[in-house]
């Protein structure tokens, strides 16, 4: 492809984005393909000789649009957002032609210094304490197995990155029953093992209880293992949780614990004034990870992990093989250092570009209109005595199952009956909507918080759930 054929085709590309976003309520938010009918309808192997643009460029649009799931349709409620941005797409698309792998300062100096400046733009904007120095991940997942190695080496004295496990103290680590099951695969990664991972009940919020968490801490000992990890988490998967981070601080302290934060999701609130007091508990923290790629307007993949203990975070993942020293590695980070992969995009140029283009203001605007989204929704929802809210709401998801008025269904028909009304909606097109259980109740989550959704999708979506809900009623669940 000559220069002049990808100005033209990129023209072309740019338009079409910019007709996708004036369109995209037009397409179902969902896809519901079935399974191998993409694979099935693509060649056996590669094509011998080169396909003209055009003809790839129809594929895309006949055979795999067809199958994704729209992540920026306004009406997209599933999960937690994965959202983008104009500035963040522009920004992407500038990371993709550079084509920067910034492993180490030399090898990009702009690359590494601007992801330092976005970090501490982030860490004083959300009030958290200077100790925090930080560093740009792929995700929370990443991140959270980033601490539990840390945390690892550092009770060992880096002895297990040496030496394996052999003759090693067990270590145990901590979190809620609501945690996130990436803590689950960290552990198994790090060698902890799951037998070895403690799961801490919750109270009628859903936060862990501190009181059982430090009976559990204290009875390990006594059992002769070392407790190593407590992950506590502002914001929980399933119904944005907040555990009580100030007094698990206290906890970690006094038993000489490493303190992990996940924030994934809800850690952009902090950005909010309003929400800073959560800072209490941080602060007391080893380590803090929330993603700009749920909430930030800031495409995946982008998570922010903040860490106080450096060096700690050096001694873990440092290796220097001598292709790699510079004569700048005493001045300068060299990002390669502080995680688990040697080569690294240039995240922070997206990153860079939201919060320059939106401004603190613009953020914070932004924020607080999907807050108040919520809040309009939870009054709409509190209203219909044919539903409960099952959690407190605490940032933008709602939690909320169908009961009928008159209450005459047991559990597992409730249960059956909300099931079949978010298939039957999610199936429609209409709307995407997810899951969980609480309290082994089929719960609804609505998460509010892709970009471009407009209080229209809100009212639109709730008035087609209680639609769905008399229609499966009155069809028989």
């Amino acid at each position: 492809m000559t220069i002049e054929e990808f100005k033209k085709i990129s023209e072309k590309l740019i338009n079409w984005i910019g007709n996708y976003y004036e369109n995209i309520r037009s397409f179902p938010v969902k896809s519901n393909v079935k399974p191998k009918d993409i694979i099935n309808s693509l060649p056996d192997s590669i094509p011998q000789k080169g396909v003209q643009f055009e003809k790839i460029f129809y594929d895309f649009e006949t055979k795999i649009l067809k199958g994704i799931t729209h992540w920026q349709h306004p009406r997209f409620f599933a999960y937690f957002p994965a959202n983008t941005s104009f500035p963040s797409i522009l920004g992407e698309l500038l990371t993709s032609a550079l084509g920067v792998q910034g492993m180490i300062w030399l090898t990009s100096p702009a690359a590494t210094e601007l992801e330092e400046k976005v970090v501490y733009w982030l860490r004083d904007a959300m009030g958290l304490t200077k100790e925090f120095t930080g560093v740009l991940q792929d995700t929370a997942s990443t991140a959270t197995l980033v601490s539990i190695l840390t945390a690892r080496e550092k009770a060992s004295n880096y002895c297990i990155n040496e030496e394996g496990f052999y003759n090693s103290q067990k270590f145990t680590v901590y979190c809620s029953k609501e945690a996130h099951s990436s803590i689950d695969k960290a552990v198994k990664i790090a060698g902890i093992g799951l037998k070895n991972l403690r799961k801490i009940p919750v109270d009628n919020s859903f936060s862990m209880i501190p009181e059982v968490l430090e009976q559990t801490i204290q009875e390990d000992i006594e059992r002769g293992f070392r407790p190593l990890c407590i992950v506590g988490a502002l914001g929980t998967t399933g119904s944005t949780a907040i555990d009580p981070l100030e007094t698990l601080g206290n906890i970690a302290k006094k038993y000489d614990i490493w303190l992990h934060i996940d924030g994934a999701m809800a850690g952009s609130a902090l950005l909010l004034p309003e929400f800073q007091y959560l800072s209490k508990g941080i602060d007391l923290a080893d380590t803090f990870v929330f993603n700009p790629h749920k909430w930030l307007f800031t495409n995946f993949d982008c998570s922010v992990y903040f860490v106080k203990d450096k060096t700690a975070l050096l001694k873990t993942f440092q290796i220097t093989p001598s292709y790699l020293q510079t004569d700048f590695d005493k001045e300068v980070n060299n990002y390669r250092d502080w995680g688990i992969q040697l080569g690294r995009r240039f995240r922070a140029l997206k990153l860079w570009f939201v919060l320059s283009y939106f401004g603190l203001e613009g953020l914070r605007e932004k924020l607080r209109q999907h807050l108040q989204f919520t809040n309009e929704l939870k009054k709409m929802i509190s209203k219909d005595t044919n539903f409960e809210i099952l959690a407190p709401v605490n940032f933008t998801t709602i939690c909320f199952r169908y009961v009928g008025k008159d209450r005459t269904f047991d559990e597992e028909e409730l249960n059956r009956i909300n099931k079949k009304i978010l298939d039957s909606i999610n199936e429609s097109g209409f709307a995407f909507l997810s899951h969980t259980l609480l309290n082994g109740k089929f719960a609804i989550r609505f998460s509010i918080g892709q970009t471009n959704t407009e209080l229209k999708d809100i009212t639109e979506t709730w008035n087609f759930i209680k639609n769905t809900a008399n229609k499966v009623i009155y069809n028989g669940a």
